[in-house]
């Protein structure tokens, strides 16, 4: 039997669970997260699994504050976690394209940092002293005069030999002569030529000679050079080891612990050395033409730093939010400068990308963001999967050629990755990349409701209180709660939940405080809540407005105060993505002779959707079943929703549907000042639809428009009792009977309440209560199928009649 919907099983029992308090101030504020246990579960133990492939995805819809409490909890444990180390880049002496990463105890990095320039600084002093100073230039001066000594002493000893031999050495820019002497002095010419010729042949062979000890002599002279440069070297070095020895041995014994450190030290300390000439200062003439003029690289600057990680104020690990998860802004990049035209780079251009910021600690991604930059996902599961970040350009990704490419030495990554998204990107990750599943092994699900038992509303109150203190807003009255608890059961659609959709909640709170405050209140009252509801629906109903503006002039054909055959109103949700309304839609049927079946009209102009058109295929097997037992059902009708010139979708106009036929096939009208929804199954029982509140609404203020001012009535399945969460003034129509709500399990009982006349029973001779609907469908029914079964006789007949004649 049909129910009617008395005040009581409308109004919410919150004020019975809510905890006894004037405002939200005497309320602890909130420490946890609200209803969302399997996922807090799931998350909690995703990130405390320190195994690789345990990183978490975060999955749920928008605004249930999965952001912030990932951001949230994950600050909280990360302060309890060990700060991890120092990240530095230094010039690799071997291989001066491939920098060296080398890690140290966070604070160390900065430190050391400082510490290398101060040596370099120290260094450069130190030699530029050393070689200003007179005790260099008194070194150097002898070591020259000694190695100039020695050469004189061969060049004399050569003159020596050649005066002896009756020759003399001549020095001059274009080389080194030996001259025949006459009388101590270089032969003249003529002198020469007078000469008899086995004489000149003599001074020939002895020439000779005497060319051999020269060019001996100038072997030596050489070698004297050689030796003089390779002392003066050796004197430098020696400066250089004396300036650079105590420092860097100071560095070694402080970073002893770091092999790595200790070995680039030593390089440091080698290349110095080898390369103490870059450390004499020299005045670098001016360019005559600035900005033409490539000037020199300072060749110091290999002995600089890149701090690559620093984490000395980190407290605990890092957390990092990624919101732009761009290829290079993931993995890092090197940059370039423009000299003269040329790209360049060197290991100091080195920058980190969010992966090595987050290195030993967490990474908040967005899934939309990731999936919506090229390479950015493949980027972060090959570091994932290799566990280091490699630093490269895109461009050798794609196979191009780049420019002054580094490699730079990977660093190993421990990370946790945490991905936030709908369900709908976890599923097509899940199916579509085979990797996914190795690399995100949690999920954690957020839900978007959550039950309404005393705990959760009471929580709901303390979650008020925590944005009432954060956002130093008007507390609320105990109704102002009870207003928010209702408003969030009636997102959730259910008595027994709360929506944790808490993003619409705040923005509720908000506006309450806002209009409370304009009115000079000093507490957020029930009725400021509904005021902000209220406005908040007006700012978006537009669309419902006009709809209802076409109701009330006559322009949508609707007569709620008549008895019609064959017409009923149904109910059905208009979305327009930010504001949902219901409103009805007249629904007519009209049956006759033939054996069509049920035409569903807008199937057949393709207006109907494929879950629309099922309901209407579900009518015939109600029929066959209901009244086909005995005889065959033989039947042709149309249904239609009138002025209805957009697409249909869903079968929760089925129930109305059907009554709709039901009364055209028994001929008794229904009362126009009702509406249905609801769907119907093969059985007749009537199924749970969605929308419901909305539905009812807006069934409500459309016979309000039209000035029905009681005897409304919407009937909607039992099953949706539940999700029935209607506006305050609704439910005043409900207490003062001006407005009425049914609920029903099956078709009888919904045809019963439509017509005013009994449904019928099935009686001992197998047909239905005489007069009832029942028997009158019934009857109709029998009466079609016995016209088709004489109109196929006559027909064979007729076919038998002419094969004769044939």
């Amino acid at each position: 039997m049909a129910k009617r919907v008395k005040y009581s099983d409308l109004d919410s029992e919150f004020g019975k669970i809510l905890t006894s308090f004037k405002s939200t101030s005497e309320i602890i504020p909130l420490q946890e997260m609200i209803g969302q246990n399997r996922a807090v579960k799931a998350v909690e133990f995703g990130l405390s699994v320190r195994k690789t492939g345990y990183n978490v995805f975060v999955a749920g819809a928008p605004g249930t504050g999965k952001i912030t409490y990932i951001r949230n909890y994950t600050n909280q444990k990360a302060k309890k976690e060990k700060t991890p180390d120092d990240w530095i880049y230094v010039y690799n002496f071997q291989a001066n394209d491939q920098p060296t990463a080398i890690n140290m105890a966070a604070g160390k990095g900065r430190k050391f940092c400082k510490q290398m320039d101060q040596l370099i600084e120290e260094v450069q002093a130190e030699i530029k002293k050393t070689f200003e100073g007179e005790d260099y230039e008194r070194q150097r001066s002898e070591l020259l005069k000694k190695y100039k000594d020695k050469q004189q002493a061969i060049m004399s000893e050569l003159d020596e030999s050649a005066r002896e031999k009756g020759f003399i050495i001549q020095r001059k820019s274009t080389g080194i002569f030996t001259i025949p002497a006459k009388d101590g002095q270089p032969m003249k010419q003529e002198d020469y030529e007078n000469l008899s010729k086995e004489e000149r042949d003599r001074l020939s062979q002895i020439s000779q000679e005497v060319q051999q000890e020269v060019a001996d002599a100038m072997r030596q002279v050489r070698q004297i050079d050689r030796e003089a440069k390779k002392a003066i070297e050796d004197l430098d070095k020696n400066i250089a080891r004396m300036a650079v020895d105590e420092p860097i041995n100071e560095l070694k014994e402080e970073y002893s612990e770091y092999e790595k450190v200790v070995q680039y030290l030593q390089e440091v300390r080698e290349d110095i050395i080898e390369n103490i000439n870059e450390f004499k200062e020299t005045e670098e003439e001016e360019p005559q033409i600035p900005f033409l003029t490539r000037r020199q690289e300072d060749p110091r600057r290999k002995y600089r730093i890149n701090l690559f990680i620093d984490n000395h104020d980190t407290e605990g690990a890092p957390v990092i939010q990624e919101s732009n998860p761009t290829y290079t802004n993931l993995t890092g990049k090197t940059e370039y400068r423009n000299r003269m035209g040329t790209m360049e780079t060197e290991f100091t251009l080195l920058k980190p990308g969010s992966l090595h910021q987050a290195n030993g600690g967490y990474l908040i991604i967005q899934a939309r963001d990731i999936l919506s930059h090229y390479h950015a996902w493949d980027a972060l599961k090959r570091s994932l999967k290799n566990g280091k970040v490699i630093i490269e350009n895109i461009g050798e990704q794609l196979g191009f050629m780049t420019i002054a490419a580094l490699k730079p030495e990977p660093i190993p990554l421990k990370v946790k990755v945490i991905l936030i998204g709908s369900p709908l990107y976890y599923n097509i990750l899940y199916h579509y990349d085979e990797d996914f599943a190795k690399l995100f092994k949690i999920k954690a699900d957020f839900d978007i409701e959550m039950d309404a038992d005393r705990k959760n509303v009471n929580k709901l109150a303390s979650f008020i209180a925590t944005h009432c203190h954060q956002e130093d807003l008007l507390h609320f009255d105990r109704e102002g709660v009870i207003s928010i608890a209702e408003y969030s059961s009636r997102i959730a659609s259910h008595y027994d939940r709360l929506s944790t959709r808490f993003n619409e909640l705040v923005e509720i709170i908000y506006e309450a405080e806002a209009y409370a405050k304009n009115e000079g209140k000093k507490l957020v009252g029930g009725e400021d809540v509904q005021k902000a509801i209220e406005e908040r629906t007006y700012r978006f109903n537009k669309v419902e407005s006009k709809l209802h503006n076409l109701i009330e002039e006559g322009t949508l054909l609707f007569d709620f105060a008549e008895k019609k055959t064959g017409q009923i109103n149904g109910l059905s949700v208009s979305n327009m993505g930010d504001y949902q309304f219901g409103n009805p839609v007249k629904i007519t049927a009209n049956t006759f002779l033939g054996k069509a079946g049920i035409v569903n009209i807008e199937r057949e102009v393709k207006m109907s959707g494929r879950i629309h058109s099922k309901g209407v295929l579900i009518l015939n097997g109600y029929l066959g079943y209901k009244y086909a037992q005995k005889n065959p059902l033989s039947l042709s009708a149309s249904l239609t929703f009138e002025q209805m010139y957009s697409g249909i979708e869903g079968d929760s106009a089925s129930a109305a549907e059907l009554f709709a036929l039901l009364s055209s096939l028994s001929e008794i009208p229904i009362k126009q000042n009702f509406a249905v929804t609801g769907s119907v199954n093969q059985k007749g029982e009537i199924q749970p639809v969605g929308g419901i509140t909305e539905k009812v609404e807006g069934f409500f203020n459309a016979t309000k428009v039209k000035g029905i001012n009681e005897g409304a009535t919407v009937i909607i399945p039992e099953t949706n009792l539940k999700n029935l969460l209607l506006s305050h003034e609704v439910k005043q129509a409900v207490k003062e009977e001006k407005f009425q709500i049914y609920t029903i399990k099956n078709v009888d009982e919904g045809i019963e309440l439509l017509t005013g006349e009994k449904v019928g029973k099935v009686t001992k001779k197998g047909t239905y209560t005489k007069g009832s609907i029942n028997y009158l469908v019934e009857q109709k029914l029998k009466k079609m199928a016995r016209y088709h079964e004489k109109d196929e006789e006559k027909k064979k007949e007729t076919d038998e009649d002419e094969e004769n004649e044939e």
